[in-house]
């Protein structure tokens, strides 16, 4: 038990130290352009959201490629991960183009989605107009780091995520500013780090692969055959995934809508208690992940009652993380804070939902890693579809949009509805791993 602590937590703290600064990446962002102009900060947050629903797809077909992927590794089978890595590829680079041309020919109307105010919208256009071609790079990387992880190789990722938090803060620095005689670019500047971060960061990631060839042989000649077998299979794995994730990231990108057509000041706010709240709420990512590789690789191995025994170990683990994360968010908010130039309004706004998300944190610790970890992970996906579902389609959104625009409440009370989903989502996710059938062994998937 001991040899399964340690493997689980190195797993998770590489993954985690991974989203950490990755999302540093964006809290440096905001945190620049919150000094620079709260209507920059405002608009380029528009723009994320679109592109968050973006990075869930593709985080989505990351995950699918690791559940269905790490059980062939649990039976040291190497051929069949780089054929199911094909199939990711080229569906991540197909929902790449997709939005790449709905952001060239409808830039307008996506950012008029989320506010009315023109200014916000033009600071976001300009931004935009960038950062659209970060998407076929972002895709092809995560897929690749994903099929990495398949075989239990994370530190890479770690190093990638330094590199380019350093490029794109450097840039950032010069660009949003204008130093050492660099134009003054405000919120494009920002854009222009990140592509050429996100640049360099693949052209690392494919000289790192093309001289480790030793570990399941990667080639381009892999994502240019398509296997229909495998194809089926992977599908059926990651399509309730694509639901999942998608629909959580318009869950996200709705909130920001609903807060962003209550009052200017809201954007802004949200934009920097939720940069936190995701920095915080890396353990939990981290963890889902650690879990789904973990539990994959058991049950690909056919030891079902270790499986379950690690299900029980990692639940308690994830208890103990949920309240440790609550509570450092509560007590590192309102330093954060004072790193940003905000108006005294929207300052207190942001104060206000951290309190409110660090409640949520506790919950959010717990159900994330054991839905999207051991429940996933197990190859019982469609469960974790049909709760999503319902609790985010059935309650959440249409509660919050009668909050906002029929009760008219404030902001803090519609933040609060918009996140009520973490709290119970806890019963059922209880209840399906520990008195439900959730273990789908390879036989099941295929």
């Amino acid at each position: 038990m001991k040899n399964f602590y340690r493997n689980f937590l190195k797993l998770c703290s590489m993954l985690v130290l991974q989203n950490v600064v990755t999302l540093s990446v964006n809290l440096a962002d905001n945190i620049m352009l919150g000094a620079f102009s709260e209507t920059a900060l405002s608009g380029v947050t528009t723009v994320n959201q679109v592109q968050f629903v973006f990075q869930q797809l593709i985080m989505a077909l990351g995950d699918g490629l690791v559940i269905f992927g790490s059980q062939y590794w649990g039976k040291k089978e190497t051929k069949p991960v780089r054929k199911i890595s094909a199939w990711a590829m080229c569906t991540g680079i197909f929902i790449a183009l997709i939005l790449f041309i709905l952001a060239s020919f409808f830039p307008r109307r996506m950012l008029g989605l989320f506010t009315t105010d023109q200014t916000i919208i033009e600071a976001g256009l300009s931004y935009l107009a960038i950062i659209r071609f970060t998407y076929f790079f972002f895709a092809v990387t995560q897929i690749l780091l994903a099929t990495l992880r398949c075989v239990e190789i994370a530190g890479i990722a770690f190093g990638l995520s330094v590199m380019t938090l350093i490029i794109n803060c450097s840039i950032n620095w010069i660009l949003i500013y204008g130093h050492f005689g660099a134009p003054r670019m405000g919120a494009a500047g920002a854009a222009v780090g990140t592509l050429t971060a996100r640049i360099a960061e693949i052209c690392v990631l494919i000289t790192y692969i093309s001289k480790k060839q030793s570990w399941i042989g990667i080639r381009i000649q892999d994502y240019l055959q398509a296997d229909w077998k495998f194809g089926r299979k992977y599908y059926k794995v990651v399509c309730p995934l694509l639901v999942i994730q998608g629909l959580w990231g318009v869950n996200t990108a709705l909130q920001t809508a609903i807060l962003g057509h209550m009052t200017a000041a809201a954007i802004a706010a949200n934009s920097a208690a939720s940069n936190l709240f995701l920095m915080v709420k890396s353990a939990a990512v981290g963890a889902a992940s650690a879990a789904s590789v973990t539990m994959g690789k058991t049950i690909g191995s056919g030891d079902l009652k270790l499986a379950k025994l690690y299900s029980k170990k990692l639940q308690k683990l994830f208890v103990v993380m949920g309240i440790i994360c609550g509570v450092l968010l509560f007590f590192i908010r309102i330093p954060v804070l004072s790193l940003y130039q905000l108006s005294p309004e929207t300052r207190e706004m942001a104060n206000t939902f951290l309190m409110i998300l660090s409640v949520v944190m506790v919950g959010m610790s717990y159900q994330m890693p054991t839905n999207g970890g051991i429940i996933r992970g197990s190859g019982s996906i469609a469960y974790s579809m049909k709760v999503d579902l319902i609790s985010t389609w059935a309650i959440v959104i249409p509660l919050s949009m009668f909050m906002a625009f029929v009760v008219k409440a404030s902001p803090a009370i519609v933040v609060c509805c918009l996140n009520a989903d973490q709290i119970f989502k806890c019963v059922p996710a209880f209840l399906k791993c520990n008195y439900g059938h959730w273990i789908k062994t390879m036989t099941n998937i295929s």
